[in-house]
């Protein structure tokens, strides 16, 4: 194992742990070949078709934890959920004081609506450690939790995930919204996803490209960057831009400054922040501009901003005016990339078509798909932000109407071409929001069957024989886990996050150990493609050595190319 993957541990919960045997394990030593360029021969020659599928929020603790053979929870806690000395405790909010207890999970354990139901009361008494998300709850609730159930939704932005890492990951319940939830894990050795982690390979030192949410992770996994907001400052719309603590010599630290009425101790209440914004101060990044890190909406339907007016030129867009409506980016991206080497792509997202007849409407009228949450999970609740390839002004309406009909595409057209043997060499696929596994408006369970069949379709396509399959999170969805992230750029790595790689030339039946993050896919497909490296590939692997870490895995690793 590498240094960078050892350095730092989170706090595991108190549940099951299952240290098993029969998995085997590769790691950063094991390069298929002595000679890379042998392994890029054969990549070049035995991967036809990469296909990743983003799912959304969650740690690799809080699903993995107890996965025999990986670096989860039996680090951190013994057999009985005790923690070992290896367990860095929470630390209150003046960074020092380990926290007597856990606070409440503020406003309630579950989702609004949602049943069964625990409160905020009956969250309270947990010991400073990780729990059982299922079972943590029972002897004040009465009631035992299930991956089926909607738990609440915990924030996930920029600042506040830098804040939660702290020093080696000892502030999650310090500086999160929902106070205690955050340490919170779940057994899925039952899950259909598990099942397919044990027969090919289950990544375990992967990190989310970015810090924060999916806005930005969904960015960076299409480009290693961040979006600009030009002259944020200035903009009539007026998006909001953080307010952030300074150090000495005026530069900003990564950290929100507090309001004076924000709790002092974790243990009295989730914190309030001056304005954790969407956009970053100007010169956070060093070059003078401004960056969106919170969630904007795209400037095309489907958006979470309706268009302007009923005209017939409106409809296709989104409100300028609306302070989140980000203007179109114009940096490159993968596909890109991939274009302009011949190389096929499209984008798949769940329920697409029925999200922009959705967003295409009079925005006097109500919206039945985009942003639409129900309990039960009736409606596809599809998510705009993310869509990264939405953001682009090469896929403007009108002036791009073909390229958006060529990538830009519905999970129907995904099931279509695998059965059909024509799916495109690079294919990206997010599931609706019902389905795609976030707390707050989706459960584990329903997530879990949905991409499992996707993989029994691919599977069953032509195309199988010669395609990698990525399975990853677009990021840890506020929840803690004990493997600190790497320190690389101001950008991230962040949280560790789960990865599965389904592939007939996985190195079936093991644990990868090699270091990765979500440009790690980027990496893969620019590898397998020959393409010109995106610059947030070098940047990122130039900081990382800067910082004494380890440079990040291209997913090489993950499959037996050569002998």
């Amino acid at each position: 194992m590498s240094t960078a993957f050892n350095r730092g541990l989170h706090i595991a919960l108190p549940f099951m742990i299952t240290v098993g045997a029969g998995l085997s394990a590769c790691n950063n030593n094991d390069n298929n070949s002595d000679d890379p360029a042998a392994v890029t021969e054969a990549l070049q020659s035995k991967v036809k078709n990469i296909v990743v599928i983003y799912a959304e929020n969650r740690s690799f603790d809080n699903l993995f934890g107890n996965f025999p053979g990986a670096n989860g929870l039996s680090t951190v806690v013994d057999s009985s959920g005790k923690p070992t000395a290896a367990y860095v405790p929470q630390k209150d909010r003046d960074g020092t004081t380990v926290l007597a207890k856990l606070p409440m999970t503020w406003n309630g354990v579950t989702a609004a609506g949602a049943t069964p139901v625990v409160t905020q009361a009956q969250s309270d008494g947990l010991a400073n450690a990780p729990f059982s998300v299922e079972s943590a709850f029972t002897a004040a609730s009465g009631v035992t939790l299930s991956t089926n159930t909607v738990t609440r939704d915990l924030y996930h932005r920029f600042y506040e995930n830098q804040m939660q890492i702290g020093t080696n990951g000892d502030s999650y319940a310090a500086w999160a919204d929902a106070g205690g939830l955050t340490m919170g894990h779940f057994d899925q050795s039952s899950s259909k996803l598990y099942g397919l982690a044990k027969d090919f390979v289950l990544a375990d030192n992967f990190f989310e490209g970015a810090f924060g949410g999916s806005f930005l992770n969904h960015q960076y996994l299409i480009c290693a960057c961040a979006p600009e907001y030009p002259h944020a400052d200035t903009a009539t719309a007026k998006p909001t831009i953080a307010v952030l603590n300074t150090d000495s010599a005026g530069k900003f630290l990564p950290k929100l400054t507090t309001k004076p009425a924000s709790p002092v101790s974790a243990l009295d209440g989730p914190p309030q922040f001056v304005l954790s914004g969407n956009v970053t101060p100007a010169n956070y990044f060093g070059d003078g501009k401004f960056y969106a890190v919170n969630t904007m909406q795209a400037p095309y339907q489907p958006s979470g901003n309706a268009p302007a007016d009923a005209s017939a030129a409106s409809l296709p867009y989104a409100n300028t005016a609306a302070a989140t409506t980000l203007p179109p980016q114009t940096q490159t991206n993968i596909g890109d990339l991939l274009t302009a080497k011949s190389v096929s792509w499209k984008w798949y997202g769940g329920s697409w078509n029925a999200a922009l007849a959705d967003g295409m409407q009079d925005p006097a009228s109500p919206r039945k798909v985009i942003y639409t949450p129900s309990t039960p999970a009736a409606s596809p609740d599809f998510q705009p932000h993310h869509q990264p390839f939405n953001y682009y002004a090469e896929f403007d309406p009108a002036t791009h109407a073909a390229d958006r009909t060529a990538h830009l595409k519905d999970y129907t057209d995904l099931v279509a071409d695998a059965a059909a043997g024509t799916l495109p060499a690079v294919a990206f696929y997010k599931p609706q929001g019902n389905l795609n596994q976030h707390e707050g408006y989706a459960n584990i369970a329903d997530g879990d069957t949905h991409i499992a069949d996707l993989v029994s379709k691919l599977q069953a396509s032509p195309q199988y024989a010669n395609m990698v399959i990525v399975i990853t999170y677009d990021e840890f969805g506020g929840v803690w886990d004990h493997v600190a992230p790497p320190k690389g750029d101001l950008l991230g790595p962040g949280t560790r996050i789960p990865a599965i790689i389904i592939s007939p030339l996985a190195k079936k039946g093991t644990v990868d150990h090699t270091q990765y993050d979500t440009a790690s896919i980027l990496r893969l497909i620019t590898r397998r493609f020959a393409l010109t490296t995106l610059p947030g590939l070098t940047a990122r692997d130039t900081a990382l050595v800067a910082n004494k870490a380890q440079a990040m895995g291209d997913l090489t690793n993950a499959l037996k190319l050569t002998d």
